[in-house]
């Protein structure tokens, strides 16, 4: 089997698996809280993207990752990630809380599908030992990464009964 078509086949498996288990534990967990805890759940996962900034450390990747692909993922999942951590730090100053929870959200949504790109026309998949170590972020974190960006983008944009959004301005964070 070629390098080419087991990372695919790990990369189709990560969203499989991950779909599987956000499905039965992680989605009913998320809709039985309320979307701003539910968002802070979700910018509490996507503030450890700081650690895609690895594809930039000599010995940990290899020296032929294509630099189109690792310099675009490193500082797109260092940004993504430094919003989400905003988002965090904001979660009471209710209005910038949406705002960094919109941006670190279209900042990384954005980020993925054009690390996917820059993959793609690198010929990243033939050539998939040189992430070295950084390996299992594509297939083990980004999916998941992916997914709830997904889910996030269905709360922001489901409509809110206006009686939960009058409680959700004035109730205090937990």
């Amino acid at each position: 089997m070629s390098t080419e078509s087991i990372f695919q086949t790990h990369l189709v498996l990560g969203y499989v698996a991950w779909l599987l288990c956000f499905g039965a534990y992680i989605l009913p967990w998320l809709t039985s809280i309320d979307r701003v805890r539910a968002h802070r759940a979700i910018a509490a996962l996507h503030s450890f993207r700081f650690f895609g900034f690895v594809f930039l450390l000599p010995g940990v990747v290899g020296p032929n990752l294509p630099a189109s692909f690792a310099t675009f993922a490193a500082y797109g999942d260092l940004a993504a990630g430094l919003l989400a951590m905003l988002a965090l730090l904001t979660v009471r100053i209710r209005q910038v809380f949406w705002l960094f929870v919109v941006g670190f959200n279209l900042v990384g949504m954005g980020d993925l599908i054009l690390d996917y790109y820059h993959a793609i026309q690198a010929g990243l998949p033939a050539r998939a030992g040189e992430l070295g170590a950084a390996y299992a972020i594509p297939i083990i974190y980004v999916p998941l990464l992916m997914i709830t960006h997904v889910f996030a983008f269905y709360l922001l944009l489901r409509p809110q009964p206006k009686a939960i959004q009058a409680l959700a301005g004035e109730t205090a964070v937990p």
